[in-house]
């Protein structure tokens, strides 16, 4: 083999040495994972949402044609639902569902906004007994409503405002000082006592308090004035009035009538009287005459 030979052979191993190492190390960049120096971020599935947690973001974006998202409704107030947790304030649940008040006063609570409220003075089953035996029943029914009305202030009263309040205070039943007045007063804070010209009562305790429903427990029934003061008999219109005045005309023309009428009569009897007495008076005389004529007579006879 000549020098020539040898070299070409030389040059061709050495050739397809370097073609075989280029071809490997590409395959091993291709397969192996990227290097440490260039990391490339996956994406993570976000954390799942735990029970009851509330989804909606505090500043959610919405632009223009994106849904708004729903926002969740606040929770509505019962007040029987209340009173029936209690267990004490059966009469006064039935007193505001015969009624029908407790729907006025629930969906007040939903439509006061911030600045509304309600304060209500409910007394308990023990005070309802107290009344007289079939007080409530001799009630019609504008005279519940209205008895109910006047346990409720159109507004927020907590515990601790009560002496800030002005007398009388005006409840829902009206502002007539005559016969609906409620007077509150405290002592220190620790005791709130009202009066209403009938009664006597006082908060006994708290039964259920937020930002807009105060209901205080009560140991009396509430009553207005007029409840227990006898009502006085209506005066007579002018045409009743009147009326009554007719036959009592009628019986003096009658009584004159009569009078007169007895006059006539007593008149005529002493007319009798005298006639008879005159009669009696002639006979009388003129019996002597008789006696004359019959002796006359006698005479002639002879």
């Amino acid at each position: 083999m000549t020098i020539q030979n040898s070299l070409f052979l030389v040059f061709v191993l050495i050739i397809g040495a370097f073609y075989s190492s280029t071809t490997s190390a590409q395959l091993s960049l291709a397969a192996s994972p990227p290097s440490s120096t260039s990391p490339v971020s996956t994406p993570t599935a976000p954390p799942a949402a735990a029970p009851g947690l509330n989804t909606v973001p505090l500043v959610p974006a919405s632009p223009s044609g994106a849904p708004t998202p729903a926002i969740p409704k606040a929770p509505t107030i019962d007040i029987v639902q209340i009173l029936r947790k209690a267990k004490r304030f059966s009469v006064l649940i039935r007193l505001l569902k015969t009624t029908q008040l407790i729907n006025q006063l629930n969906s007040q609570l939903t439509t006061s906004g911030s600045s509304g409220g309600l304060t209500v003075f409910a007394p308990e089953d023990s005070a309802f007994s107290k009344l007289k035996p079939g007080f409530l029943n001799s009630l019609g029914d504008r005279q519940k409503v209205e008895l109910l009305q006047f346990h409720t202030i159109s507004s927020f009263v907590s515990i601790s405002n009560f002496d800030t309040l002005t007398n009388p205070v005006q409840t829902q039943a009206g502002d007539d000082p005559k016969r609906l007045q409620l007077n509150v007063t405290t002592d220190g804070g620790s005791r709130v006592s009202m009066t209403t010209g009938a009664v006597n009562a006082t908060v006994t305790g708290t039964v259920y308090t937020n930002n807009k429903l105060a209901i205080y427990q009560v140991d009396k029934v509430l009553l207005p004035l007029d409840f227990v003061l006898p009502k006085a008999a209506p005066a007579p219109s002018p045409a009743v009035a009147a009326k009554a005045d007719s036959p009592k005309s009628d019986n003096t023309k009658s009584s004159s009538a009569n009078e007169n009428e007895d006059s006539d009569d007593n008149a005529n009897k002493a007319n009798t009287v005298e006639a008879s007495a005159g009669s009696v008076n002639v006979h009388a005389a003129m019996i002597p005459l008789v006696i004359v004529s019959m002796a006359f007579l006698g005479g002639a006879m002879i």
